[in-house]
């Protein structure tokens, strides 16, 4: 199998949640980050964080950061953007830092999924989930131009491309992200 990195999505404003860094949010006594970082590294063979603000406090996980390479807070294409101008591997997972229950088994059965497409992306019932995919490092200057021309809408992108969707239907509740202050206190 081909090696796979892991890139966490960090790099919002955290707009639903009052302007606060999401993945820095305490959930049960640890920063969500934390969560995601200790369910995505067994999966992995490198993980990259794609962060814009609290960089330092990032690196503190151990892992190399990289912030946008296009101003503005652009969205998680940004974010994919740096995220694979530094991964090694020629494959790379996406996970949100606001997700600490995402599937033990997600990068297996997007890589098991991905065949000759471009992009692996999990989806439940008829709900793909974007930032949960798998998508390969050659596909980074078609992104680049997208965004380029103005493209930021994740969607908008994955139709240029060839895509599987990937059920997770038996893991529907490992996809659930904590947006807001009240979700974080339910979570």
């Amino acid at each position: 199998m081909e090696g796979v990195s892991g890139i966490v999505l960090a790099g919002g404003q955290g707009r639903r949640m009052g302007g606060v860094d999401k993945g820095l949010q305490q959930l049960r006594g640890r920063p969500m980050v934390a969560w995601v970082l200790e369910r995505l590294a067994p999966q992995v063979d490198e993980i990259i964080v794609n962060a814009n603000q609290n960089l330092e406090t990032y690196a503190r996980f151990g892992h190399r950061v990289v912030p946008d390479g296009i101003g503005g807070f652009a969205g998680p294409l940004a974010g994919l953007h740096a995220g694979l101008a530094a991964v090694a591997r020629p494959l790379a997972v996406t996970v949100p830092c606001d997700s600490p229950f995402l599937p033990a088994d997600l990068v297996s059965r997007l890589v098991g999924a991905l065949a000759e497409n471009d992009l692996a992306v999990a989806k439940t019932g008829a709900q793909p989930h974007p930032v949960f995919s798998l998508v390969r490092r050659s596909v980074r200057g078609h992104l680049e131009r997208f965004l380029a021309s103005g493209g930021r809408k994740i969607d908008a992108w994955y139709a240029t491309l060839r895509v599987v969707e990937v059920p997770f239907d038996d893991e529907a509740e490992a996809f659930r992200n904590i947006n807001t202050v009240e979700e974080l206190k339910s979570a």
